[in-house]
């Protein structure tokens, strides 16, 4: 039977147990439960973590997700203690941690640190953090090609200070890489067996410089738990595992959703009200002029709207849908952009698509608001009216959806950032034009 633990109980421990009480219990505690109940009592964040072994704190820190929160948390202790805690930290956590922070104090944690990690640290600095560089760690293990399997447990006997993970990378002497080796196959073959014959030298590789949502879509891909970093001459420069690209999946998300709102992708909810208001109002004012563009339409029909003052009432119906179908299209083609699933091979299977759907669509719901309108208005062709301008807005709309984000990419503009203003744009621009211009033909026919 597990003995469990609650928060209540964790927390009167950490601030009242005896050193051995608290090493027992936190024996089988993750770190991230312990970083929730800081959380859930900030004013008691540092009387908790007083008592608290180093490595403890070191994981702790690790586990906060803001930079800036990872810094707070280090500066509550001494110079002294500070220093133990980071020989306790992987460098590249202390590399993402550091990164964000001002030059003094960049530099007052990189003089805490030994010489060897402050060289490593240094380093991993010089790569973009958005890359594969900025994301890999450097603390792995390398196993020299010419090794037997006999030498090569010894090794690892002698190094267990350091993450060893299932899969270990073999290494000439000039730390080219040659391939990779699982435990279980060196666990399971004979002392005399040389390292190269149970070597897989089929192993994929990034490159330092490649963006990490690239990086991110070759774990998807392969479905490896981590993969190792090379230069252009197959030098092995560290490894990214897992748990890092989760972050970067989460992140790359956030940026998407929060781009496809018009919305900066730093924007967070506890963000203060001075950073929402800059990352929001550009966007608004980029809205307010196409909104201006829509209006123009309207006042073109002015006459028209003044014979029949129903048509104010439906064409809001017309651009509101024909906006929602562009948005449905927009969103699945962003998405297969953004996982690298659109390809030259499938594009024009996927534009063919959008455009059934948009006619699909259009006819469905062209029909349901025509008829609407008709028993509404009491006059078919004003059903007629809208259900065609539906029709066609919608169809324009399924077209927009997919070649506005295309284009985007082409030139290089993330398709997220600015896809869903010229979509809309499009919706209600098309929608008042058909839908006003239909009715100013059949005007006639409507008064």
């Amino acid at each position: 039977m597990i003995d469990t633990i609650t928060s209540d109980e964790l927390k009167d421990i950490l601030l009242n147990g005896t050193p051995e009480t608290i090493k027992k219990v936190i024996t089988n505690i993750h770190p991230a439960d312990i970083l929730d109940i800081l959380h859930e009592d900030e004013d008691s964040i540092k009387a908790l973590m007083d008592n608290l072994p180093n490595d403890v704190v070191a994981s702790i820190i690790e586990e906060e997700d803001d930079e800036d929160d990872q810094y707070d948390l280090l500066k509550l202790f001494s110079d002294a203690k500070q220093k133990e805690i980071l020989d306790e930290m992987s460098n590249d956590e202390i590399t993402d941690l550091i990164g964000e922070l001002e030059e003094d104090e960049k530099q007052a944690i990189l003089d805490k640190m030994d010489k060897e990690d402050k060289e490593d640290v240094e380093r991993l600095l010089t790569f973009d953090p958005d890359t594969a560089g900025g994301i890999m760690t450097t603390e792995y293990i390398s196993i020299r090609a010419r090794n037997t399997v006999e030498k090569t447990l010894k090794f690892l006997q002698e190094n267990t200070e350091e993450d060893t993970t299932y899969y270990l990378y073999v290494v000439d002497p000039q730390n080219i890489l040659k391939g990779v080796v699982s435990l279980r196959d060196i666990v399971t073959s004979s002392f005399d067996t040389a390292m190269l014959d149970i070597t897989n030298t089929n192993v994929k590789t990034v490159l330092y410089n490649e963006d990490q949502e690239e990086v991110a879509k070759k774990f998807q891909k392969y479905g490896f738990i981590m993969m190792p970093v090379v230069d252009e001459m197959d030098h092995l420069l560290g490894v990214i595992e897992f748990d890092d690209i989760i972050d970067i999946i989460q992140e790359e998300s956030t940026e998407d959703i929060n781009l496809l709102g018009g919305v900066n992708s730093e924007e967070r909810l506890d963000s203060s009200v001075g950073e929402s208001v800059k990352s929001r109002i550009p966007w608004l004012i980029v809205n307010l002029f196409t909104a201006v563009m829509a209006a123009s339409v309207v006042s073109f029909f002015e006459g028209t709207i003044a014979q029949v003052v129903t048509l104010a009432t439906v064409m809001p119906i017309v651009t509101g849908m024909g906006g929602n179908a562009g948005t449905q299209s927009l969103t699945i083609v962003v998405r297969g952009l953004s996982l690298g699933e659109m390809s030259k091979e499938n594009a024009t299977w996927i534009m063919l698509k959008e455009v059934a759907v948009g006619f699909c669509s259009g006819v469905i719901i062209g029909i349901i608001v025509a008829l609407g309108s008709m028993l509404f208005e009491g006059n078919p062709v004003f059903g007629l009216v809208t259900g065609l301008a539906m029709f066609l807005n919608m169809i324009l709309a399924n077209i927009a959806g997919y070649f506005i984000p295309v284009i985007l990419e082409k030139f290089h503009i993330d398709p997220a950032l600015a896809s869903g203003v010229f979509v809309t744009t499009v919706t209600d621009v098309l929608g008042f034009f058909f839908f006003l211009g239909l009715a100013t033909v059949f005007l006639p026919y409507l008064i």
